[in-house]
């Protein structure tokens, strides 16, 4: 709600398309890292889950589910006892050398980022049948004064480093997620769409079970499939960038007001974690002053067969 001079007056709420996010399924790790306070833990997050925005270029997508412990959700003790985050990290479940790719991009984001980290350490989350050794990959950096121990009832490997030690659990599992969850906010302006946008992330970052995997939670490039150029196989999505709203060659399809569009990718856990994701973003974001529209994009079914539905009331399951 807005104030005026008058009283208050309702802002209008932007329209919801009838329309879904094509989502696809991924394969995810979901790991828990601890440090002895909130600074060292947002350097260690930040760093193990940087340049992971998009599989386009990046080893996987990652990003910060939520914050657990003292300072978080505490309701979720940490295993020994300090501030933690739940970091989530997806990989595509169409990509052939998926386990192999997985296993790598965790190795070296645990072992460069959270054991570079001070006072960090680093916990599995998946009890999971299939699962990788990646404690123990990373304690060969322990030069032969690893060891092997049980601490806080786990059972870890324990490096000895110059700041002090590192603990990380032997074993890391993973399963079956989402990912390509998102939401498209059309807004008069850049600030609007922006708005909105931020919005929505401030609502999804209150549940468990998902992550935005780009800066802030927010994309402003959003892509489509293929190029002009055969070396690359996504490219800039050209009939909705504003700049080119007049060029005939862009086929624009701006609806009128239109001049920025801010995009929320979202991956999860499963289905229904992402799609309470999307409809408590939407909620939150609907009445931003300037938001014209909010849509997703979707590539007809080519892509995924996971359809996260914006107005699901008018698509009841079968």
């Amino acid at each position: 709600m807005l104030r005026s001079k008058s009283g208050l007056f309702a802002v209008p709420r932007a329209a919801v398309d009838d329309t879904y996010a094509e989502a696809f399924r991924s394969i995810y790790a979901e790991v828990l890292i601890t440090a002895r306070d909130r600074t060292w833990l947002d350097h260690a997050c930040q760093a193990a889950t940087g340049h992971a925005s998009s599989t386009i270029m990046c080893d996987c997508e990652a990003g910060v589910d939520c914050y657990v412990g003292p300072g978080g959700d505490e309701s979720f003790v940490t295993p020994d006892g300090r501030p933690g985050a739940i970091c989530q990290f997806h990989i595509p479940r169409f990509r052939k050398d998926r386990e192999p790719a997985m296993e790598k991009a965790l190795l070296a984001r645990l072992s460069q980022n959270v054991l570079t980290c001070p006072t960090a350490a680093c916990f599995n989350l998946l009890d999971t049948e299939k699962y990788f050794k990646l404690g123990r990959k990373v304690s060969f950096f322990g030069d032969g004064f690893q060891q092997r121990a049980v601490r806080h009832g786990r059972k870890v490997w324990v490096l000895p480093t110059m700041g002090g030690e590192f603990t990380i659990d032997r074993r890391f599992g993973f399963r079956d997620g989402i990912m390509g969850g998102n939401l498209w906010f059309f807004a008069e302006s850049v600030d609007a769409s922006l708005e909105a946008a931020e919005r929505g992330v401030r609502a999804i970052q209150k549940l468990r079970g998902t992550i935005m995997p780009f800066p802030g939670g927010i994309a402003a490039s959003g892509s489509k499939a293929g190029s002009r150029y055969k070396f690359l196989f996504a490219s800039t999505n050209v009939p909705f960038c504003p700049t080119l709203r007049d060029n005939p060659a862009a086929a624009s399809q701006l609806p009128a007001g239109v001049n920025s569009i801010m995009e929320i990718i979202i991956n999860g856990h499963d289905l229904e974690a992402v799609s309470k994701a999307t409809q408590a973003a939407i909620e939150a974001s609907v009445e931003t002053p300037g938001l014209v529209r909010i849509s997703a994009g979707n590539y007809g079914g080519r892509l995924g067969k996971s359809f996260i539905w914006l107005r699901p009331e008018l698509h009841p399951p079968a």
